[in-house]
């Protein structure tokens, strides 16, 4: 069985063909620029050289329609014929508490996605888009949503619900939904294997940190806990995300700086976190650079993400009761050394200790605390697109 993977932005499209006999990852590549001049195909079939392919792709159809070619391509396709396409399967950011689970696509569920864009403006509606896309392009193939959100379904009311009006969860749907749930999942349950032990049988904290982070607080494999809320913007400061703070910094900015509602928005989403404290960039490598050559404010804004991480850690100690390892994954959590080593500098209380030698790697999976820690460290690539290939036949495997 092959699957397609979709993951659409507002203006973009990522994408795997992935051969489920053995999991093997046969093309994959990246729409970018969507409906705005420069639009390009950046496609890279196995382990051959990447083909770049530019174009006029004014929407989410053309570009799907030239993944469809490009992985047919007589030259650098993968496939003979999209026949050989069994299933389709699309990341969805926001699933509410409709979906706690990954699920076929039907006009119910399509429905369904379509009350949930008041929750995820910026996401949901290209989601929809590349499913529309697909349908119409492979009418017949079976589609998959796979929901950010479901993992942290099972979280209990006392950690989801917000100290507002009851009325406003009735109401609206205002709780905690936590993100990043497929990252989650598939790095604790690498963790679990990487221990010989089952998943079932121990705490994980999972540290996923790239311009947006998150953490998650894993009981036997189930989250009670993680770090963004209602929206993405809660919880961690991130690349350009202000992460938690005082909702009464929200009104006097308004007033102060005579914003709009889209433009107080704008503000925290966009020009906030570890760029408007560093005042240099939204990626962690230009602020580490720069705080190497002694720039304070570089140096001030990591320190600010580590200890909100640290604090975080220590929370979700207290949530479960202890923990017995802590996951590093995503582009910073897998790649920064420097940012690795600055977290968990402090834990010490917990009985972890890292390992300098063993901590001197990226992107691969690898313990890095030292012998005798009482709390496994690790290093874990993600690998989102297999967890949605994997949900993707499951739901698939008696339609096709």
């Amino acid at each position: 069985m092959k699957i397609l993977v979709v993951n659409c932005g507002s203006s973009s499209i990522k994408y795997q063909l992935i051969d489920m006999t053995n999991e093997s990852v046969l093309a994959k590549g990246l729409v970018e620029r969507i409906g705005i001049e420069g639009s390009v195909l950046t496609h890279q079939p196995g382990d051959r050289n990447k083909v770049v392919l530019t174009a006029d792709i004014k929407n989410h159809s053309i570009g799907i329609q030239m993944v469809l070619e490009a992985l047919t391509h007589k030259d650098h396709g993968v496939i003979k014929t999209m026949k050989e396409i069994s299933a389709i399967g699309h990341r969805v950011v926001h699933g509410a508490e409709k979906f706690a689970d990954s699920v076929l696509i039907t006009p119910a569920v399509m429905e369904a996605l379509e009350e949930c864009i008041e929750m995820a403006p910026l996401h949901n509606p290209p989601n929809i888009l590349g499913i529309n896309a697909c349908a119409e392009l492979m009418p017949g193939v079976p589609q998959v949503g796979v929901f950010d959100t479901a993992f942290h379904q099972t979280m209990p009311k006392h950690a989801f619900l917000y100290g507002i009006p009851f009325e406003a969860y009735e109401k609206y749907g205002l709780r905690r939904y936590g993100f990043h749930g497929t990252s989650h999942r598939y790095v604790s349950q690498r963790a679990a294997e990487m221990l010989g032990q089952h998943l079932t049988s121990l705490r994980i904290i999972t540290c996923h940190l790239g311009n947006g982070a998150s953490l998650a607080a894993v009981k036997h494999g189930k989250s009670i806990d993680t770090s963004m809320g209602f929206t993405p913007l809660e919880g961690l400061v991130m690349g350009t995300r202000c992460g938690e703070i005082d909702p009464a910094i929200i009104p006097f900015l308004m007033k102060k700086e005579n914003m709009t509602p889209d433009q107080i928005d704008n503000y925290l989403n966009k020009k906030s976190g570890v760029l408007g404290l560093s005042g240099i960039s939204s990626d962690f490598r230009d602020i580490e650079n720069a705080a190497k050559e002694g720039n304070e404010r570089a140096e001030l804004a990591l320190e600010v993400f580590a200890y909100k991480v640290r604090k975080y850690i220590g929370g979700y100690v207290a949530a479960m009761g202890g923990v017995d390892a802590i996951v590093f994954t995503a582009g910073l959590g897998e790649n920064s050394i420097s940012m690795r080593d600055l977290i968990c500098n402090g834990l010490e209380y917990l009985g972890t200790r890292i390992d300098p030698v063993k901590n001197n790697v990226r992107g691969k999976a690898q313990e890095i605390s030292a012998d005798g820690s009482k709390v496994k460290i690790f290093v874990i690539p993600t690998n989102e697109e297999l967890v949605i290939a994997r949900d993707t036949k499951e739901i698939c495997a008696n339609l096709i």
